[in-house]
């Protein structure tokens, strides 16, 4: 796990460079949550609306919104899919993504429809580290945890 600023940035996710992260999941799902750094920009979070199961989101489209005291804003899908699961943990609790943006607080899984280019738009590796430490830098974004 990398670090810049207090900002956890895993690397073995791939990021849109702005503020979603992706797993590929073993079974072809994946994962989508939000980024150290976006969770910290947006405040702590107080409410979270998640697509229904079953939805299908065109890329680009938001899977979820999200609130805080200072921010709301949209989260989008970097690909188009269905979403197969949300994290009805998150629902109750929006504030775990100040938490723990990239384990409990993940937001939906999704079935991409073109799996072999769901990742395309993002970046993973060394090049999203320096994107994403660019980003960091250019916001002055000091990353920390809200407990509560």
């Amino acid at each position: 796990m990398s670090e810049v600023r207090g900002c956890e940035l895993p690397e073995d996710l791939f990021y849109d460079l702005d503020y979603v992260w992706a797993r590929p999941e073993e079974d072809g799902l994946v994962t989508l949550g939000i980024t150290d750094p976006a969770q910290t920009m947006a405040g702590r979070v107080q409410r979270i609306r998640v697509k229904k199961v079953g939805a299908h989101l065109d890329a680009g489209r938001h899977v979820a919104t999200l609130e805080s005291g200072k921010w709301a804003g949209g989260v989008p899908t970097p690909f188009s899919g269905t979403v197969v699961a949300v994290n009805t943990e998150l629902l109750e609790a929006p504030n775990l993504v100040n938490i723990a943006p990239y384990t409990d607080a993940w937001v939906a899984r999704l079935r991409p429809d073109d799996a072999p280019h769901a990742f395309d738009a993002m970046h993973t590796g060394a090049v999203a580290l320096e994107a994403l430490q660019a980003w960091i830098e250019r916001y002055d974004v000091q990353c920390m945890r809200c407990a509560d």
